[in-house]
């Protein structure tokens, strides 16, 4: 490529994508390109050669809203390929397409609701535009970048409407797909090649022989030396690079970020002295020529993943604040810290390598799935048109009264947990009871973290790694951010507001709280460490307590809102493309869906007998949590409204519509596989639905000791054994 000397893999990645896109007979390319293999530099060298041989082609390079990644792409061509065409949107509207053109357009100012950056009529034009094309007998190539970001129905609508020869869509995770030629860049290779570090090495040097006074300040103090060593070993070896450290912030962490600054001021980090930089979404400060290899910024404080396509190859160690364990920790914002400032390796240890410092204790899992190798594929199926009309009138919630008062929630969850860990009236029964059932006392915060060198981010050596207790002394100042952050777990996870949910613990643990009835005296350090350290074992026990069957209290109307209900027009499903004998369910509406889709035991034998018996016409598989689904409202035992998505809406061969709600049914030594606590609550609401709208319903289990399925519609019980529960072939 004009400028520039690609590397061995880069080549036999620009080959297969030739190859998949002039002689393959698939229409979707798909490339796993691990963050630092140079995308960008393959994706500009293959449109080159592709031109060579192929005049008569418009490149449409797609990116995601972050970060002006189009332009960024964009000056990479202007720099590396200036004898091309390129252009981006407005250049587009105002000239059209001409053969050759690579036009760079940011996905959102195409879909995105709202945005002003495309007028309606310019919409209207850039179809005008592509009809143009096509009209002069121009073909489309699209590429989509970062493709993992860009799953929207709209922007898939545009690609239907570009009606590309090929799609090739590129991401560090990607996806594979049955139907789409899959090309993987191996992590190794990048290695080898000196472009990303040998080894990324997570908490170096942290030791658990002490009970830490402030962790934050004990990572920063080990990320600041190794900082200092790096930066000394650079130098020995007459390279002018000042490594950098990104400190990564959890949402919502003002005051967190105010004790972090407050910490490397003390240290003498500060913006003042232009060590310390900030890049947040409403606040930048200091960054100017922050990707300079030998700019003075140390440390980078942000939240969340830095825009993507942000390059700065001098970010050689990360510190991962523990207190945002429900976040995603991105493998993206591991490969920040992996690419090699000069590109190449150094043959030294400080040199090849990167750091992360992190007490998060469930990084790991959602390292694993943000991973293109250990993630479900995913494929898009489209709505059969004789199904667009159909309706049902679908209920959400309204925003008024939610939830009984903070005492009678109060005694609903006490008298629950009396009731399960036979509580007494003795403080300190009570708490030899607790701790035989597994709750942490004490005064000191544990934390089992990794301690480990991992060579290989998409493999599953992080299942293996080692791990270590740390212990922290509990600091009310300190602490107050994991005390808010655990609570709030608790809140959410039982739809209780926040401050509900802290004076039900108080009066249940805190010794200061006025209460006669507490269950255990704890002061308040005692109480911080309670609630942090059993954060989980709370979280459920409060989850069974309000998921108790609901007392009849009637939902106010006003308090439901109904909407009609339409079958998405698309719908992303996980499937498993290496199942053998896939089969496509036609009688599913959705054209092209495969029997091999990934769900429980007890959906996939239901979507089968739904094909397979001769009174189904047609079923429909409901998705969860999203406004695009069928949803109910229902109450739990504390008055609290949550929406519950019934599993599948289907028609039977006389016209009557169905709704079906799938649990886990019974194995083969008789005991129950169901792990929804809320399951007598949504039969009895799906009951109530059923009557009032005049449709028919039921809750399907499967029935391990002889492979069957079968339904109940008149009282919930767990044990299957009943006439309550019919076979399913009796009746469907």
């Amino acid at each position: 490529m004009h400028g520039i000397e690609l590397k061995e893999f880069q080549i036999e990645c620009v080959n297969k994508l030739l190859d998949a896109t002039t002689i393959g007979n698939k229409r979707e390319v798909l490339v796993q390109a691990p963050t630092g293999s140079g995308k960008t530099i393959i994706l500009l060298d293959y449109i080159e050669e592709y031109l060579e041989d192929n005049k008569n082609t418009i490149f449409i390079w797609l990116t995601p809203g972050k970060g002006d990644l189009e332009e960024q792409s964009r000056e990479k061509m202007i720099k590396y390929l200036p004898m091309l065409k390129n252009k981006n949107i407005q250049d587009v509207l105002l000239q059209g397409f001409e053969s050759g053109d690579t036009a760079f357009i940011n996905w959102e100012t195409i879909t995105k609701k709202g945005n002003t950056a495309l007028k309606e009529q310019e919409r209207k034009n850039l179809f005008e535009r592509i009809d143009e094309a096509y009209n002069r007998g121009f073909n489309f190539i699209v590429i989509v970048d970062e493709e993992h970001l860009n799953k929207t129905a709209k922007a898939e609508a545009i690609i239907e409407y570009l009606n590309p020869n090929y799609i090739v869509r590129v991401s560090a995770t990607t996806k594979k797909n049955k139907e789409a030629e899959f090309i993987q860049i191996d992590e190794i290779d990048v290695i080898n090649e000196g472009l990303i570090t040998k080894a990324l090495y997570i908490n170096e040097n942290v030791n658990n022989t002490n009970i830490l006074e402030n962790e934050h300040e004990y990572l920063l103090e080990l990320a600041l030396e190794k900082q200092k060593a790096i930066r000394k070993e650079y130098k020995q070896n007459n390279n002018d690079v000042n490594p950098l450290i990104i400190i990564q912030m959890p949402n919502n962490s003002d005051d967190l970020i105010k004790q972090i600054e407050s910490i490397l001021e003390i240290k003498g980090y500060s913006y003042n002295n232009k060590t310390v930089s900030k890049w947040l979404s409403n606040e930048k400060e200091n960054i100017e020529n922050i990707s300079e290899n030998n700019a003075e910024q140390i440390v980078l404080i942000m939240k969340e993943a830095i825009s993507t396509g942000w390059d700065c190859p001098r970010a050689k160690i990360l510190v991962k604040l523990r207190n945002n364990m429900q976040e995603d920790f991105e493998t993206q914002t591991i490969g920040r810290i992996r690419r090699m400032p000069q590109a190449h390796h150094y043959d030294n240890l400080l040199l090849d390598n990167c750091f992360l410092y992190t007490f998060d204790e469930k990084y790991e899992e959602t390292i694993k799935q943000e991973l293109g190798n250990s993630a479900q594929n995913v494929k898009l199926v489209f709505l059969k048109d004789e199904y667009k009309q159909f309706e049902l009138e679908k209920e959400v919630k309204n925003s008024d009264f939610d939830g009984f008062d903070d005492r009678e929630t109060f005694k609903i969850i006490q008298n629950y947990l009396i009731s399960k860990y036979k509580l007494t009236t003795s403080k300190e029964k009570n708490k030899i009871i607790l701790e035989s059932e597994g709750y942490i006392f004490g005064e000191t915060i544990k934390n089992k973290i990794v301690k480990d060198k991992i060579i290989r981010i998409d493999s599953n050596e992080l299942e293996s790694a080692n791990k270590i207790e740390i212990k922290s002394i509990v600091n009310t100042t300190k602490n107050g951010i994991d005390l808010r952050h655990s609570i709030g777990v608790i809140s959410s996870k039982i739809g209780m507001k926040y401050d509900k949910t802290r004076v039900v613990l108080e009066r249940m643990f805190l010794r200061r709280k006025l209460f006669n009835k507490k269950f255990i005296n704890l002061s308040l350090i005692e109480f911080y460490a309670l609630v942090i350290n059993n954060e989980d074992k709370l979280k459920y026990d409060f989850l069974e307590a309000v998921s108790q069957e609901a007392r009849q209290t009637a939902i106010k109307e006003s308090s439901i809102k109904r909407i009609p209900f339409k079958f998405p027009e698309m719908n992303i499903i996980k499937y498993d493309p290496e199942m053998k004998d896939t089969e496509i369910y036609e009688k599913n509406i959705y054209r092209d869906y495969p029997n091999s889709t990934i769900k429980s035991k007890s959906e996939r034998m239901f979507e089968k007998h739904c094909e397979d018996s001769d009174r189904i016409a047609w079923f429909y598989k409901n998705g969860e949590s999203s406004n695009d689904y069928f949803s109910i409202v229902y109450v739990d035992a504390v008055g609290k409204k949550w929406l519950f998505y019934p599993d599948f809406i289907i028609q039977d061969k006389e016209g009557y519509t169905w709704i079906i709600e799938t649990k886990g049914g019974e194995n083969s030594e008789g005991e129950s596989k169901n792990i929804d606590i809320k399951v007598e609550n949504k039969f009895e609401v799906l009951k109530n639905y059923a009557e009032k709208h005049n449709l028919k319903w039921g809750f399907v289990r499967d029935y391990d000791k002889n492979d069957s399925l079968y339904i109940c519609n008149t009282n919930y019980t767990e044990d299957m054994s009943g006439d309550n529960w019919i076979n399913l072939k009796e009746i469907l």
